[in-house]
């Protein structure tokens, strides 16, 4: 799914990652004035307009408070600037969402990582190869199950054409797996590494046989209303984003870019349908890797991870490990569903965080100046 899922610009959700190792808002407090060639952030944020992006705000948080900085337009051709606490598609950084429900399901002793998707989803993993009795939880959200990513059978993401023909489609999650296992899996599990958004599919197929509730009323129940995030949402198959927002926009490999703001998110369901902020992922990623959501225990499984040959970082639960310029690691996630790119992440300890997205695609060099931006962040010691 172009960003969101995996395919090219589809859900490609660290693509470029290792190529590069403020104003008063609501909600921000005021900062000082000072020229926009003094500001690192600001410059940061005009660096990856720079390359490209129709318009892009990012928002960094740290002991010392936190600040923001934008450029750029919320409708390509006019003069609207981008939105402070502008709600946009957050695509892949859901699976850090999906896996912090599991992991709470896991502390509470509800499940376990090592449960098979056959025990929760009996007859749902099977044909060509595909085995549900050998796959478990932890390989799901590992993405070492072998199962194929469903993201190019998903014509809305993969051309023009086919968004507009299938924009409002809704995919049940059970229709979305059955795509994903009409092909032979990738590798046996647990015996590689292939990002594939079915994983997250099927995590949150399992999280409301677990409750007996839906996997969005669990995020909001869990995460969205202790955190506060008042910009976050699950959307459902509602194809609206709503509140304030910049329009999203996707070429397709073309010269012309689609606006594509409107889209039924169902085909993301699980792993990569949220709707948020800059600064509410911000918080969210600095909440999560400070304890707040899950015990010393859980919080330990999310973050050890294994080699993503793929993506050239490690890999947790829902979660990515990345070299920090400054020496260490952070952790964090990229997203892209159609129109809009992210990333996001915190310092292990959750005392920095960072979250910066465009309204467009995310070319090499945009990526690449994104993923700066939250390096350089993380490192600075203001």
């Amino acid at each position: 799914m172009r960003g969101l899922l995996r395919r090219r610009r589809g859900i490609a959700f660290l693509a470029g990652l290792t190529a590069t190792l403020l104003a008063t808002a609501s909600g921000l407090p005021a900062v000082a004035a000072q020229p926009r060639s003094a500001d690192p952030l600001q410059r940061q944020v005009d660096a990856i307009h720079g390359t490209g992006a129709v318009g892009v705000l990012a928002e960094v948080s740290g002991p010392g408070g936190r600040s923001a900085a934008r450029v750029g337009t919320a409708v390509a051709g006019s003069r609207i600037p981008m939105p402070w606490n502008g709600r946009f598609r957050i695509g892949s950084a859901t699976k850090t969402f999906t896996a912090a429900v599991v992991l709470q399901l896991v502390g509470e002793n509800r499940m376990s990582l090592d449960d098979t998707v056959e025990r929760w989803l009996p007859g749902v993993v099977r044909g060509h190869g595909n085995d549900g009795r050998r796959i478990t939880v932890r390989q799901l959200l590992q993405h070492t199950s072998g199962l194929r990513d469903v993201a190019p059978e998903i014509a809305a993401l993969n051309s023009a054409a086919g968004y507009r023909a299938e924009r409002f489609r809704t995919y049940p999650p059970g229709e979305l797996v059955r795509l994903a296992v009409s092909d032979a899996p990738r590798f046996p599990p647990g015996k590689g590494w292939s990002y594939s958004n079915t994983n997250y599919v099927l995590a949150a197929m399992i999280i409301e046989e677990v409750t007996g509730r839906s996997w969005a009323r669990e995020v909001k129940a869990r995460i969205i209303r202790p955190l506060g995030l008042s910009g976050t949402s699950v959307p459902g198959t509602f194809p609206l984003v709503r509140g304030p927002h910049a329009h999203g926009y996707a070429a397709f490999g073309t010269e012309e870019a689609t606006d594509v703001t409107t889209l039924d998110p169902s085909m993301a369901f699980g792993s990569g349908a949220v709707i948020s902020t800059a600064h509410d992922l911000s918080r969210f990623y600095a909440a999560l890797l400070g304890g707040r959501l899950l015990t010393p225990a859980q919080l330990g499984e999310l973050t050890d991870t294994v080699d993503a040959p793929e993506l050239g970082v490690r890999y947790g639960l829902g979660i990515a490990e990345i070299p920090l310029s400054c020496g260490g690691t952070y952790f964090g996630h990229r997203g892209e569903l159609l129109g809009y790119t992210t990333w996001a992440g915190a310092t292990a300890d959750g005392r920095r965080s960072a979250a910066v997205y465009v309204n467009s695609e995310g070319g090499q060099g945009t990526q690449n100046a994104m993923t700066a931006l939250v390096d350089q962040q993380l490192c600075a010691k203001g």
